[in-house]
C-alpha cells in the first residue's frame, strides 16, 4: 500500500527497504525513487530523512526549510496572499540559504487555502423553472449600420428545452417579446423564472436586497410568474441557460449562414424543435427533451387570453428610459 498526497500511513516494509536501496545502490534522487515506484515525493523524503540521511541535494534543501517552516505557517496565517517572493526574501533575511524555485513549491504546499464550497447540483420539479439569458453573437450590417446581433435564450429547466430567437438589441420591448414567444412555443410558462442579474430585469441589488424593473413586475403579474435573480457568485444555480448558450454556439451558430435576421430566426425555431429537441435529457437520460418536454408540459402555467398590453406602448416609445435596459 503507498501512500496519498497529504495522508500519513505506514508503508509496507519491503517499499521501505526498495526506497532506501535506490538511494544508496544506484543514486536515484527522491523524484526518481517517487516515479519509478509510483509513491509520492514526500513519502520517498519520510523515508530517507526518518533514515538520517541527507546526501541528495532535495534533502539538504528540504532539512533547511524546516528550521523555518514555524515562522511560514505563522506569516502565512497572518497573510494568506503574500506572495512567495517576498515570503522568500523574509526568510533569506533570517538566515534560509536555499534557493527560491525550491522554496516556492514548498510555499505551494504550506499556503492556507479557503476551504471548497460545495455546490450542490440543483434539481428542479418539473414545470417549476426557467432561465433566460442574453447571448452576443457579433453584429450585424445592414445598409450603413452595423448592428448587435443579441440571441434570447429561455431554458426550461427540468425538460432542458431551449428557446432561441435573435434580436439587433437588448431593448426591454425586444426582451419582453422574447418571453412571449417562448411561452408560445412552450404553449405555457414556468412558475419561477431565474435572471442572471440582467439589467433588464433588475435595477438595482445591494446584498440579497432587489428591486425590480418595474416594467418586468408587470410581465410577470400578467403571466403570473415569480421573476428571481441568481444570488451573486453563484454559477450553479444559472448553469442550465449558461450550457444553453453554449450549445447554441457550438451547434447551431457555428459555420452558419443566412441572409438576414428573419431566415436566421425560421432557422433557430427549425433547430429547436428539431435537433435540439432530440438530444438526450440531463436529467432523465433515459428520455429525449422532446419526451421530457411532453411531460413537462402540462404542468406549466397556462397563458393568459389578452397579450401584455405595455408591449405596443413599448415599441411606440423606444426612445424612453423603459425599454434601453442592455444586459
Amino acid at each position: 500500500m503507498t501512500e496519498g498526497k497529504g495522508n500519513i500511513m505506514t508503508i509496507p516494509p519491503d517499499l521501505e527497504a526498495q526506497i532506501l536501496r535506490y538511494h544508496h545502490v544506484e543514486k536515484w534522487r527522491a523524484g526518481t525513487i517517487a516515479r519509478q515506484l509510483r509513491v509520492h515525493y514526500d513519502t520517498v523524503l519520510r523515508v530517507l530523512l526518518q533514515a538520517g540521511l541527507s546526501r541528495n541535494g532535495s534533502l539538504i534543501r528540504r532539512s533547511q526549510i524546516e528550521l523555518y517552516l514555524p515562522f511560514i505557517r505563522e506569516t502565512l496565517a497572518q497573510y494568506p496572499t503574500l506572495t512567495a517572493s517576498r515570503l522568500f526574501g523574509m526568510v533569506r533575511e533570517r538566515g534560509y540559504r536555499g534557493g527560491p524555485d525550491y522554496f516556492r513549491h514548498l510555499i505551494a504546499r504550506h499556503r492556507p487555502r479557503p476551504p471548497a464550497e460545495a455546490y450542490l447540483r440543483l434539481r428542479t420539479l418539473s414545470g417549476e423553472q426557467a432561465q433566460v439569458d442574453w447571448g452576443h453573437f457579433g453584429h450585424l450590417t445592414i445598409g450603413r449600420a452595423r448592428r448587435p446581433l443579441m440571441a434570447f435564450v429561455m431554458v426550461l429547466s427540468w425538460s432542458r428545452q431551449i428557446f432561441l430567437r435573435f434580436f439587433l438589441d437588448a431593448r426591454m420591448e425586444n426582451f419582453l417579446r422574447g418571453h412571449v414567444a417562448a411561452f408560445e412555443a412552450f404553449n405555457g410558462c414556468a412558475r419561477v423564472l431565474l435572471y442572471d442579474n440582467l439589467k433588464s430585469a433588475v435595477l438595482e441589488r445591494q446584498g440579497d436586497a432587489i428591486r425590480f424593473h418595474p416594467t418586468l413586475w408587470a410581465f410577470a403579474s400578467h403571466y403570473r410568474y415569480e421573476p428571481r435573480p441568481v444570488a451573486v457568485a453563484r454559477g450553479n444555480e444559472k448553469g442550465r441557460v449558461e450550457r444553453a448558450i453554449r450549445y447554441v454556439r457550438d451547434s447551431f451558430f457555428a459555420a452558419r449562414k443566412f441572409t438576414g435576421l428573419d431566415d436566421l430566426n425560421a432557422q433557430a425555431a427549425a433547430w429547436c424543435s428539431g435537433l435540439a429537441a432530440d438530444r438526450p435529457c440531463p436529467e432523465q437520460r433515459t428520455k429525449s427533451v422532446r419526451e421530457a418536454l411532453a411531460e413537462e408540459a402540462p404542468r406549466l402555467l397556462p397563458l393568459p387570453e389578452n397579450p401584455f398590453p405595455l408591449l405596443a406602448q413599448l415599441a411606440q416609445n423606444r426612445g424612453s428610459s423603459l425599454d434601453r435596459s442592455i444586459p
